[in-house]
């Protein structure tokens, strides 16, 4: 029991950093590159990390972890209910593409 509270601190640590750590690549590389080829000002660490988390609910929006597992177990429903054929072309499909 006593290894799980000892978790809880450990787990919001890596997070912390993990953010830290991110923000701060953002803003290194939006302070080096971006001013000089856009003539936009620089970041601080807080508009950085503001960036990350807006680009997190722009592009994956708020589903969340589940929200893939989802989408598997509807796929793996879809591929049961298939017949040897339809399996086959739809394996011949995805190996080459559109041909």
């Amino acid at each position: 029991m006593k290894k799980k509270w000892i978790r809880i601190p450990l787990v919001i640590a890596a997070v912390t950093l993990c953010a830290f750590a991110f923000s701060s690549i953002v803003m290194v590389l939006w302070n080096n590159i971006l001013p000089a080829v856009f003539h936009v000002g620089a970041i601080t660490l807080w508009q950085a990390a503001g960036l990350l988390l807006l680009c997190r609910i722009l592009f994956s929006g708020f589903k969340g972890r589940h929200g893939k597992w989802r989408g598997r177990k509807q796929m793996f429903g879809q591929w049961q209910e298939m017949t040897a054929e339809e399996k086959e072309m739809f394996r011949h499909r995805v190996h080459c593409g559109r041909c």
